[in-house]
């Protein structure tokens, strides 16, 4: 980080729906793991919420603005792996959006939060209704949402200690400093 980034001020990444979506879509999993094996209905209504943001926010990755837009972030795995090759050397570069690692979290997430829902839904209709290897694989994905979201805590961490920069902040006001990254 140089001087004159540190005093640039901050600029507009995160629109009101990609931060309103990450802490909803965060919200509505934490209840609904708490309600999971208790309120039966009340999880299977938490899951089509989830399931309809999912949906809102993989449109939102082609109509959105530029730092929500999957073109913006989503690399090949040797991008993905340059940028964790760069980190663990502490040359990694600051990106003003996702990094390629935060943006292949994002697809992971996107794809294994899906996957629980789909897998959810599928036991309430009549050919997977009771079916125990259906159930098995609803929690274990679920039980990898969890391990996705440790993995993306740890990076946030790391990331805004490696850059001196809130990141978890920057998602509650949508602005991060200008300066050193890929504006």
């Amino acid at each position: 980080m140089t001087d004159a980034s540190a005093e640039a001020g901050p600029v507009k990444v995160w629109d009101p729906f990609v931060r309103l979506y990450h802490w909803s879509q965060a919200a509505l999993i934490a209840a609904a793991w708490i309600t999971a094996d208790e309120v039966k209905w009340l999880h299977m209504r938490l899951g089509y919420a989830v399931m309809v943001l999912v949906g809102l926010r993989v449109l939102w990755g082609f109509v959105g603005p530029r730092h929500a837009r999957f073109g913006d972030f989503v690399r090949g795995p040797r991008a993905v792996l340059a940028y964790l090759g760069a980190l663990l050397r502490g040359k990694e570069r600051r990106y003003l959006g996702h990094n390629p690692a935060g943006g292949a979290m994002i697809v992971a997430l996107l794809l294994v939060i899906a996957g629980t829902t789909i897998t959810g839904w599928l036991q309430t209709t009549d050919a997977w209704f009771g079916s125990d290897a259906m159930e098995e694989l609803h929690e274990t994905l679920a039980t990898l949402i969890l391990v996705l979201v440790g993995f993306h805590v740890c990076g946030v961490i790391v990331e805004s200690l490696r850059h001196r920069e809130n990141l978890t902040w920057a998602m509650i006001t949508g602005r991060k400093r200008a300066g050193d990254g890929n504006a």
